[in-house]
C-alpha cells in the first residue's frame, strides 16, 4: 500500500503513523480558496496558469499533483458531479473574478452583474430563472439568495415532501462518475474521500436548494432553525424520507467501488455557533441521532469506510453525541470556539473520534498574525492532536482569500518542521 494512503489510514485507526498525515482540498470544508492555490503556485514556482474552481459556492481551488507533491499531501478527493448550483462541473471556461484573477470555470457556470455591481449566478445554468446566489462585488464567494415561495409558512399545513423534491435515486451517469473518479484518484496514491449525496440532513448551505430553479417547501434559513423547535415532525418526515432514500444509494455506490473509498463525507450540518450550540443534546437525540445511525450503522455494517462529520462551532459537549451517532471523524475542530480547547478535546475524545482539522485558526491566527505566531500554533497543535493517532492535519475550515501567502507557507513548513524534529 502506498505510504500516502497508509498513513492516513493509521491515523483513522487511531494508529500512530509514520508522520501526521496532511489534508488539503479532499473535502469541501477542508480546502483553500482559488487565489490562495494561485499565490502558492507562484510561490513555488510552479507553471502560471489559470486555477480550476473545483466548488463554484465557495470558490474552492484546485489542488493539482504539482501542488500536492510540494505540500505533502495525502488526501485526494472526488469533486461533486454537480455544483452547489444545480449545473454539471464538466467542460471548461475562463472567468475574470472579481479581484481580477482568470480562473477556470464550468461550461455552466453563467454569472450576471446587477446595478450594485454583485455578481448573481443561477440554478442549474439558466439565467433566465431567478437568481440562487449572489457574490457581493467586494466578496471572494457566493452567498445564497433566499426564495422561499410563501414567506410565513405554517408547518402545520405544509407537506414535507415538498422539501424531498431533491432526493432521489442515484443515476448511472452519477454511478459512472462515481467510479471514474475512484479510479484517477487511486493513480495519486493517496487515502481518497468523497461527498456521499442526500446524507447531509439539514445542511443550511442545501436546505435553500441553489441548485433548484422552484424550490417549494421550507427554505428560509432562520424558519428552517425555528421549525426544528416549532415542529419537529416536519423535520423528521423530510429526514425519514431522506435517509430512506440514502440507504438505497448507499447499496448502488458499494456496488460500484466496493472499499476503494476510505473516507465518506456524509454531512455539514453545524451545530455550533461560535458561543454555543444551535440546539441541545436531547433535541439532537430526537431529531437527528435515528437517522444519522441508520446512514452510519449501514456503512459500519457493510465497508470499511471512515465517516467524516462537519460541524463548526462551540461543539465540545456534542461530540459523545457524534460518536453514538457512529461519526468515526469530526471536522473542522473549531478550537477558537467556546470550550473547544485543544488538549481537553484530545483528552476527553481522542480515543473515540478522529480530529481532521484544528491545527490552525482561520478566523485570526492565519489571516491576521506573524508568520511566527503561525508556526508556533501549528507546532503546538500538531504536538497535542498527533498523540497516538487520529489527527489529519487541515486547517479550522477552509483557507479564505486574502490571507497572506507567507502564512499559509508558515503554516506548511511548520507541520515539516513537526516531522523533522519528531525523527
Amino acid at each position: 500500500m502506498n505510504k500516502h494512503r497508509q498513513r492516513v489510514l493509521d491515523s483513522l485507526n487511531h494508529q500512530e503513523p509514520d508522520r501526521i498525515p496532511i489534508d488539503l482540498g479532499a473535502t469541501p470544508t477542508s480546502g483553500i480558496h482559488v487565489s490562495c492555490v494561485a499565490a502558492l503556485r507562484e510561490h513555488f514556482r510552479l507553471e502560471a496558469k489559470p486555477v480550476k474552481v473545483i466548488e463554484s459556492y465557495q470558490m474552492l481551488g484546485e489542488v493539482d499533483e504539482e501542488l500536492r507533491e510540494h505540500l505533502g499531501v495525502d488526501v485526494v478527493g472526488i469533486p461533486s458531479r454537480m455544483s452547489m448550483f444545480g449545473f454539471e462541473n464538466s467542460g471548461e471556461q475562463l472567468w475574470q473574478t472579481p479581484w481580477g484573477q482568470e480562473v477556470i470555470v464550468p461550461s455552466a457556470f453563467h454569472t450576471t452583474t446587477d446595478a450594485n455591481n454583485d455578481i448573481l449566478i443561477y440554478p442549474q445554468g439558466d439565467t433566465k430563472a431567478n437568481a440562487s446566489g449572489k457574490m457581493p462585488h467586494d466578496s471572494y464567494f457566493f452567498d445564497t439568495i433566499i426564495r422561499q415561495s410563501e414567506p410565513d409558512l405554517d408547518l402545520d399545513d405544509a407537506d414535507p415532501m415538498d422539501n424531498c423534491e431533491e432526493f432521489g435515486l442515484i443515476s448511472n451517469t452519477d454511478l459512472d462518475y462515481f467510479e471514474q473518479g475512484i479510479s484517477e484518484a487511486e493513480q495519486s496514491g493517496c487515502a481518497i474521500a468523497a461527498c456521499i449525496p442526500g446524507t447531509a440532513l439539514g445542511d443550511i448551505a442545501l436546505v435553500p436548494a441553489p441548485f433548484m430553479k422552484q424550490p417549494k417547501g421550507l427554505r428560509d434559513i432562520s424558519e428552517w432553525y425555528m421549525g426544528i423547535i416549532s415542529n419537529p415532525e416536519y423535520i423528521e418526515h423530510i429526514f425519514a424520507y431522506q435517509v430512506d432514500i440514502a440507504l438505497q444509494n448507499l447499496e448502488k455506490i458499494f456496488e460500484r467501488i466496493g472499499n476503494r473509498l476510505d473516507v465518506a463525507f456524509l454531512c455539514g450540518t453545524d451545530f455550533g455557533t461560535q458561543i454555543g450550540t444551535f440546539c441541545s443534546r436531547d433535541t439532537f437525540d430526537e431529531v437527528w441521532l435515528p437517522y444519522y445511525k441508520k446512514i452510519t450503522g449501514w456503512i459500519h455494517q457493510h465497508t470499511t469506510w471512515k465517516t467524516f462529520k462537519h460541524s463548526c462551532g462551540a461543539v465540545a459537549e456534542f461530540i459523545p453525541n457524534f460518536i453514538e451517532a457512529g461519526f468515526d471523524i469530526l471536522n473542522p475542530v473549531q478550537c477558537s470556539a467556546a470550550g473547544m480547547d485543544p488538549r481537553k478535546l484530545k483528552e476527553q475524545y481522542g480515543d473515540g473520534i478522529v480530529f481532521w482539522g484544528g491545527a490552525i485558526d482561520t478566523q485570526h491566527c492565519l489571516p491576521f498574525g506573524s508568520p511566527d505566531e503561525v508556526r508556533q500554533q501549528t507546532l503546538d497543535r500538531c504536538e497535542i492532536f498527533s498523540k497516538n493517532g487520529g489527527f489529519v492535519f487541515n486547517s479550522i475550515h477552509n483557507i479564505q482569500a486574502r490571507t497572506p501567502i507567507e502564512n499559509i507557507v508558515a503554516y506548511f513548513e511548520a507541520v515539516q518542521e513537526f516531522h523533522t524534529a519528531g525523527v
